[in-house]
């Protein structure tokens, strides 16, 4: 197992550099730089090849990326042009946001999905599936934005349930249990938005991987044997229907930390994805690069995890 692992991390390094390569690259051809998406009317000429010269944008294109990878090899990103500060600590700040809706959302939804697809799946073309199935359809068709705007209008406008965006209320003051209890207010429809649109694909994606694994020979065995239904589809039966399901476990990690950027943006909440997608607005090459770069390594990472985690749930796998 050791050495497989160091194998493949050693086989990230030319991949990565594949990965640096092609990102740099889109970004060099987007046109404009982060001079000119400014668009002060007030700035000369002389004053816009003054400030290239001094955030390097001046340069070729071949010497730009060296810079920047020999940067990136020392662990430093480089400063944001948007927020004048190192991009890692700009990171830092958002993305625990994004963080805690994303955890709180996979955590409903594989809950949900687990014990809805296994029912359904159980009770194949009854009332309760079609239900599911509907239900299914309904959130893989809806939008995100379509959704988060129709709970807002509802929840937050119509009946004050919850706030209608932000993390906190500005200005309150109190303890630190108030002080989550306020964030679990603001997130309450974020995470409701997310827990939904993920719920819709997996309870489709367990249904399925459970329908396949109750018609297997064991599981008749099992029946035969006597032993309780609760012990087959649970113990047995469900243990390897999750078996597909650790490709998509692994492929969670990145999402965990990437931000909602629409869902970010309706309900005005600070988090990563809303602050990635005004570096690309205002090209911040910079962070665009670092927390582009960021994602692939946790893509990555979590794409071996999910190698590691096959190996250890089915002892057929044997990782050489």
């Amino acid at each position: 197992m050791k050495q497989y692992i160091i194998r493949r991390l050693l086989q990230m390094i030319p991949t990565m550099i594949g990965i640096s390569i092609i990102v740099f690259a889109i970004t060099a051809l987007i046109p404009g730089d982060y001079i000119t998406a400014q668009q002060n009317p007030n700035m000369t000429a002389e004053k816009a090849q003054q400030l290239r010269e001094i955030y390097g944008l001046d340069k070729g294109v071949v010497d730009r990326y060296f810079t920047w990878v020999g940067h990136m090899i020392t662990g430093n990103m480089g400063d944001s042009l948007q927020h004048k500060r190192p991009v890692t600590d700009v990171i830092g700040d958002y993305v625990w946001n994004s963080f805690i809706i994303a955890f709180f959302s996979l955590m409903f939804s594989w809950i949900i999905a687990i014990l809805t697809g296994v029912l359904s799946a159980k009770f194949q073309y009854s009332f309760f599936d079609k239900i599911v199935t509907l239900f299914v359809f309904l959130c893989m068709s809806l939008p995100s934005f379509f959704l988060g705007l129709v709970l807002i209008k509802f929840l937050a406008v119509d009946l004050k349930l919850f706030p209608v965006g932000g993390m906190t209320t500005a200005g309150q003051p109190g303890s630190t249990w108030d002080y989550i209890l306020d964030v679990a207010n603001h997130m309450f429809m974020p995470v409701l938005v997310l827990t939904m649109l993920s719920t819709g694909s997996l309870t489709r994606y367990f249904r399925t991987s459970m329908l396949e694994v109750i018609r297997q020979d064991y599981i008749r065995t099992a029946r035969a044997k006597g032993l309780k239904e609760r012990t087959v589809i649970f113990k047995h039966a469900l243990r390897n229907a999750m078996l597909p399901a650790i490709t998509l476990m692994g492929l969670e990690l990145p999402g965990l930390f990437g931000g909602a950027i629409i869902l970010e943006k309706i309900f005005v909440w600070p988090g990563v994805g809303q602050v990635y997608l005004e570096s690309i607005t205002m090209r911040d090459y910079p962070f665009m690069l670092g927390f582009t770069i960021f994602l692939a390594v946790l893509t990555l990472l979590g794409t071996l995890l999910s190698d590691v985690l096959y190996g250890v749930a089915d002892p057929r796998i044997r990782l050489k």
